[in-house]
């Protein structure tokens, strides 16, 4: 087995010798889980999934509310050589059958409340066994760990052996299996362990959902390899974040818990004795930046990753944290920005497609090779997909996505610098730029606008403040005010919904 490679061995180095201290605090509970205690659970998840014939490479598919028990699972799930499949807890059970029927699961894990509903697809899409989780931790997947015991060797790995699936939000087409090796969740932990400074005197405040990549892979395991506590929360919860802050050292998070955060009683007593707040998953707008460094002292640190790499930039530690922008290459990571129809690298300062490679990008999309070869070339870049631009200093800001890029009467626009401009005007939230059809120029620019409680502002407004600024073909030919943008679970603006919902 290589042990610099096994991911196992890696999560566990920090808590050897430490296993008295405490990795899980739980927010609801007040039940402590020491490394040693969540480690032996582990073990026992694993004893459990071999003894009901899950093999080496196996899936492990997991429907479940979030739990320590679930953490354990997935820690069990790769001892025992298998792939952990994390699902979001928002799919239907038809959206579910999809992802069982393409990843073809040993094993499913559900909650209790949706046995009924899951159990026809789970047979329909041969899953030999089906398990329950609730809430509380009771379900027949603890029972069948605590029937076992303590001391299961993990299994011998090598570094590019699956450890996890994770599929896309499939906003365009249907949703992918991105694979992840042993070394691509260690090393990326590893590389963002060591840029954030995470030690064993850290207390991480954790409110992600660990279905996703960011609560799963960048929390946990960032947790685990740095030996440091978490403060586990089922969900978001301003105050009860606010109130945990004091005795917390570190917040990850997506831009809506900041925005909330900011508007949450205590704030400004609290944070000062924190040392870092973190945030990814979708852009944070530089307004929300700006206010929390002016009420708190902090400045974000925002980063930037995907579903098929893990994290591939930060906002550096030390040195300025620059708003609108995702930082610099993590160390071990190479970064280019790429003409879509060329593949060649752009000037400095120039838009073109994000192109990333290292460690700890994915080996692929599940049973998807032409797919793969499409976004994964040859000499190991990934085509992220995302619009990015470098600035003379070396940040990165990503644009949008080159899916979202609108192309009115044969000219570009990309919808971020929009928005920005829109986002600047007073009276307005936030702003989501997208394309609409439209017969004399193929598509047009439509914005949609989220104004400010009580704030007189109208279309005119709007054109009036932006048009100095902007080519007339960039300019909105439509504008419409909503009270919120439809996001999925992490936050990101779901775009796709909103061109459906208004290319009518």
């Amino acid at each position: 087995m290589d042990d610099e490679n096994h991911l196992i061995n890696r999560l566990r180095c920090a808590s050897i010798g430490h296993e008295s201290a405490t990795f899980l605090r739980h927010h609801h509970t007040g039940s402590i889980a020491s490394f040693g205690g969540f480690f032996a659970n582990a073990e026992k998840m694993a004893a459990a999934l071999v003894g009901i014939g899950v093999k080496p490479g196996d899936r492990v598919a997991v429907q479940a509310p979030k739990t320590a028990a679930m953490l354990e699972l997935y820690i069990g799930t790769v001892m025992a050589g298998a792939v952990f499949l994390p699902l979001n807890t928002g799919y239907t059970a038809r959206e579910m059958r999809y992802f069982l029927a393409d990843a073809t699961p040993a094993l499913l894990v559900c909650d209790p409340e949706n046995l009924v509903a899951l159990t026809p697809a789970a047979n329909e899409c041969a899953v030999r066994t089906v398990l329950t989780l609730a809430s509380d931790e009771s379900g027949t997947l603890t029972e069948a760990r605590d029937r076992q015991n303590a001391g299961f060797a993990a299994l011998p790995r090598g570094p590019d052996d699956l450890a996890a699936i994770l599929y896309t939000s499939g906003t365009t087409g249907r949703s992918k299996g991105a694979m992840l090796s042993h070394r691509a969740l260690a090393s990326n932990a590893e590389t963002l362990k060591n840029y954030w400074r995470f030690t064993r005197d850290d207390v991480l405040i954790h409110a992600l959902p660990i279905f996703h990549t960011h609560g799963l892979f960048v929390a946990t395991n960032v947790a685990l390899l740095s030996g440091c506590a978490c403060i586990f929360m089922n969900g978001f919860d301003a105050g009860a974040i606010v109130g945990h802050m004091p005795g917390a050292t570190a917040l990850m998070g997506v831009p809506t818990f900041y925005v909330r955060l900011l508007e949450t009683e205590g704030l400004a007593g609290a944070a000062p004795h924190m040392r870092l707040f973190i945030s990814g998953s979708a852009p944070l707008l530089a307004e929300t930046h700006s206010r929390w460094r002016a009420l708190t002292g902090h400045a974000i640190l925002e980063r930037y990753g995907m579903t098929e790499t893990n994290m591939n930039t930060s906002n550096p530690y030390d040195g300025e944290r620059r708003p609108g922008t995702v930082g610099f290459a993590l160390p071990g990571v190479e970064v280019k920005i790429t003409a879509p129809e060329t593949g060649e690298t752009v000037p400095q300062g120039d838009v073109g497609i994000l192109e990333v490679r290292g460690k700890n990008v994915f080996a692929g999309y599940w049973q998807m090779p032409e797919k793969t070869a499409e976004e994964l070339r040859e000499n190991g870049f990934f085509i992220t997909g995302d619009m990015a631009r470098m600035d003379a200093d070396g940040y990165i800001s990503i644009v949008g996505r080159a899916k979202d890029l609108i192309i009115t009467g044969g000219y570009n626009v990309y919808p971020k610098e929009v928005e920005l401009l829109i986002d600047a005007v007073e009276g307005v939230v936030e702003s989501a730029v997208i394309g609409v059809p439209d017969e004399d120029f193929g598509e047009v620019v439509m914005a949609i606008v989220v104004p400010e409680k009580g704030a007189a502002i109208d279309a005119a407004a709007i054109m009036t403040a932006i048009g100095p600024d902007l080519a007339r073909f960039k300019q909105p030919k439509r504008v419409e005010f909503v009270n919120e943008l439809v996001r999925n679970t992490m936050g990101k603006v779901q775009k796709n919904i909103l061109r459906e919902t208004y290319s009518a």
